[in-house]
């Protein structure tokens, strides 16, 4: 018996080097970029373990869950940890940064998140990498989320390692992810002496062995099926223009936002300012009185498949997520989202517009 999965020939290191080219490229990025045989969280944890330890004193940004994460893997480094939250229904500055410096002269790296999907919020990385570039600290993104969705280019923001995963708005697979690194992250790594090494999270392992070798061997026998779909998901791109992937990405905030605005029942944003929202998902606060995940159950009860969630954790009470990323960044899945939410908060007593909602929500897309 064949199958399409089976018998493939062995993915060489040729193959291997030229997909992490077409990374590189979708990054615009002229720096090292690895990619790693696991799900994001494989390079976001190796990353900072490489290059944050005892004597780091590193300003963790917190506009979401991931940010919560990212600072409980600084202090298990080692690092002292500022951790700078705002409320999770808005964005951090590049001013509440610039302040962080002053009262902490002493930070020499910053972990930020890009957009949160979890929350539904985007932080403006251009003007927070001027003012991380001109206090000279080691700046580390998550752009897990963002990538496919809003532009991300680690050299024009000053970025030492970015971290991307293909599975949201790229609409690939989740097994590989990616990182860039700078030379001064490379730098800061290589004087850590408690950087992973011989470990799966070694990213020194990567560069000493594959980077500076050439590309030539391969550590390990690569995750063949998940490159094979990482390549054809960024073929993808490349054949629609990234443009026009962001641009789809964008017009499905834009019409989710404008349709729960229209849609009425007390359905509301849950990010107060359009400009603070993530175009790859739009979370909304449910109406007093609704627990979040029982309207979300209702909603899915008539269409399992549809992009709708509760928010995670305590935010499932409160919180609902419409993820427009990837093959759901189109007007049929925001319109179905809608109309699947009005239904339930109808059925909760509630007045809704679901006519009007459709109407906003196509006169928003772009």
């Amino acid at each position: 018996m064949t199958h399409p999965f089976l018998d493939l020939a062995p993915l060489g290191a040729d193959r291997f080097a030229a997909i992490e080219d077409r990374v590189a490229r979708l990054l615009s990025t002229e720096q090292d970029v690895v990619i790693m045989q696991g799900e994001a969280l494989l390079p976001l944890e190796g990353a900072i373990r490489a290059a944050a330890g005892p004597g780091t004193t590193a300003l963790n940004v917190i506009t979401g869950p991931y940010g919560q994460t990212f600072g409980d893997w600084l202090r298990d480094c080692g690092a002292t940890v500022v951790d700078l939250a705002v409320p999770f229904h808005t964005a951090v500055t590049a001013e509440q940064i610039r302040q962080a410096f002053a009262e902490h002269p002493e930070i020499d790296f910053v972990s930020l998140v890009h957009a949160e999907a979890a929350t539904g919020n985007t932080n403006p990385v251009a003007e927070i990498g001027e003012v991380v570039r001109a206090h000279g600290a080691l700046f580390y993104l998550d752009a897990v989320a963002s990538i496919g969705a809003e532009p991300v280019l680690p050299d024009a923001w000053g970025v030492d390692l970015c971290v991307i995963g293909a599975q949201k708005a790229m609409g690939g697979p989740a097994g590989v992810s990616a990182v860039s690194v700078s030379e001064r992250a490379w730098a800061r790594m290589a004087a850590n002496p408690k950087a992973p090494r011989r470990s799966y999270l070694s990213l020194l392992d990567w560069k000493e062995r594959w980077i500076d070798g050439g590309r030539k061997a391969l550590l390990h026998a690569p995750a063949q099926l998940e490159m094979l779909a990482l390549q054809a998901c960024v073929e993808r791109i490349e054949a629609a223009g990234l443009d026009a992937v962001m641009a789809r990405h964008a017009s499905a905030a834009a019409a989710t936002r404008a349709g729960a605005l229209a849609l009425g029942g007390g359905l509301e944003p849950y990010v107060y300012e359009a400009r603070d929202a993530a175009p790859v998902a739009t979370t909304l606060r449910a109406p007093a009185g609704v627990v979040a995940s029982e309207l979300v159950a209702r909603a899915l009860a008539a269409d399992p498949a549809l992009p709708v969630a509760a928010g995670g954790g305590a935010l499932a009470k409160e919180m609902i997520r419409v993820n427009h990323y990837g093959a759901d960044a189109t007007p049929g899945a925001v319109r179905a989202s809608l109309a699947a939410l009005g239904v339930a908060l109808s059925e909760k007593g509630l007045s809704v517009d679901v006519p009007g909602a459709l109407r906003a929500a196509e006169e928003a897309w772009r």
